[in-house]
């Protein structure tokens, strides 16, 4: 079973929700209308009906049985500004009812409050204002102050191993990250690759040096970098700076890497020192090795919120869906407790 079918069967029959901020787009419309009726989600549309009732006809399918909302109209729209408000100091309620009312913070605020599992949008938007949307109302998880973003690399044939996983990140949203936030980037893909890869994380700092190869201001970053992440989680097998061959190939490592190592030669996560060669590498494996290339998701929210190429087909939104639920699963699953919603006490 391949990792969608495998998270769509954790996923299928849970009535976990998904609220779709971008009504406007009949790709949204059309992706609801399978979700709801494959059984893999309970979707939540939200735009102005004239909106909805545009994507319904260009789409060529109703949404008869799918919760709709307009933002702008609701009965909770002034509850979710008091509590946007009351969070972000010097923001009255006026204003913060005309934020909260813009698709993307409504979504947000709903994942925030519980009264949504998960948010996926991006077809219709920049990813950056999904992300200021996402950090201003979902926050972030305790300790990591940057958003990041990875992509699920599934290489067809890998050293004799079929279909073999990677977590690539950052490939979509940090351009020239600082040492403490490829820190950050580190610790999130090693949470996202536990909860959507069900293996330890073993994460591979890549550099063009291998420990201490070659010196220059990249290399010197990234092991500034190992050194934070090790500080503030010394119990995860994370090390560096590696080549990408040395991080990956066991007889490369063996020859390259004399001290004991738990990630050289065994890595399956792959932080990039820039964006620059993040997103060269994931592309140029996707069709270089036949590769399949999921994502980018988001990570380090605090709750899940996710991210689509503006280019998403139908089928790319409801993948999305079903591996960002199927996560939440496993991290249920994992936690055995939920938040109560923050719109009570």
């Amino acid at each position: 079973m391949d990792i969608i079918s495998s998270f769509r069967a954790k996923a299928s029959g849970k009535n976990l929700s998904v609220v779709l901020p971008e009504g406007r787009d009949e790709r949204i419309v059309q992706a609801a209308r399978r979700l709801k009726d494959e059984d893999i989600a309970r979707p939540i549309v939200l735009g102005t009906p004239a909106q909805i009732e545009a994507s319904i006809e260009k789409a060529g399918v109703n949404l008869d049985g799918i919760e709709t909302i307009n933002p702008k109209q609701n009965d909770k729209l002034e509850a979710y500004a008091e509590k946007y408000s009351s969070r972000r100091e010097g923001i009255s309620l006026a204003v913060a009812k005309r934020i909260v009312a813009k698709p993307l913070f409504y979504a947000g605020m709903m994942v925030s409050c519980d009264d949504a599992d998960t948010a996926v949008g991006g077809v219709a938007g920049a990813t950056a204002t999904l992300i200021q949307a996402g950090v201003l109302t979902v926050g972030l998880i305790e300790g990591i102050k940057t958003p990041s973003s990875y992509f699920l690399m599934v290489i067809p044939d890998f050293l004799g191993e079929k279909d073999k996983p990677f977590i690539y990140a950052d490939c979509a949203v940090n351009i020239d990250p600082t040492a403490e936030q490829l820190a950050d980037i580190a610790l999130a893909s090693a949470v996202s690759a536990r909860r959507l890869l069900g293996q330890e994380p073993r994460v591979a700092l890549l550099s063009f040096s291998t420990k201490g190869s070659a010196s220059g201001p990249i290399v010197e970053k990234v092991r500034e970098a190992l050194k934070i992440a090790r500080a503030r989680r010394p119990e995860l097998a994370i090390d560096g700076e590696f080549q990408a061959d040395s991080a990956i190939v066991p007889r490369v490592a063996a020859k390259k890497v004399k001290d004991q190592s738990a990630v050289a030669g065994k890595a399956n996560v792959i932080i990039f020192p820039d964006l620059n060669s993040g997103n060269i590498a994931y592309k140029l494996t996707q069709y270089m090795a036949n590769a399949q290339a999921i994502g980018p998701f988001l990570q380090g929210f605090a709750k899940p919120i996710t991210d689509l190429s503006r280019g998403a087909t139908v089928d790319d939104i409801i993948a999305t869906v079903i591996l960002t639920l199927g996560q939440l699963v496993e991290n249920t699953n994992n936690k055995q407790d939920k938040q109560q919603t923050c719109l009570k006490g």
